[in-house]
């Protein structure tokens, strides 16, 4: 596995942890479709939505944000590709959420910063 990948599999990792100590339930992870992408699909017990997540992780801000790498092209990705999982697991009547959990890795560090419902 490549240095990036396990920057990002890490960082996964610490959203899956934030996520459970937050009151949310891991219902999936890394759900792959022709669609996309998807990192982490959960359950927000608190608000009762279920939640699409993308897990952004960088060591640096070279190139901004992380959160910033969620552009519109890749938020159709995340849209559709949260469609797709509905349809396929025959989920219906739920109220659903697309969040960004972007992550700062700096020396051992880490900084997590949970975006709530970036598409409207």
């Amino acid at each position: 596995m490549y240095k990036k990948q396990l920057i990002g599999k890490f960082g996964e990792e610490l959203a899956c942890k934030y996520l459970k100590k937050n009151n949310y339930n891991i219902l999936d992870r890394n759900f792959n479709c022709i669609q996309g992408e998807i990192d982490i699909v959960a359950y927000d017990i608190e608000n009762r939505e279920m939640v699409f997540i993308e897990v952004k992780t960088r060591t640096n801000f070279n190139y901004g944000f992380p959160s910033e790498a969620v552009n519109k092209f890749k938020q159709k990705h995340i849209l559709n590709s949260a469609k797709y999982y509905l349809f396929c697991k025959k989920i219906e009547n739920v109220y659903i959420r697309i969040d960004v959990i972007e992550i700062i890795i700096n020396k051992g560090v880490h900084k997590l910063n949970h975006l709530k419902n970036v598409i409207s």
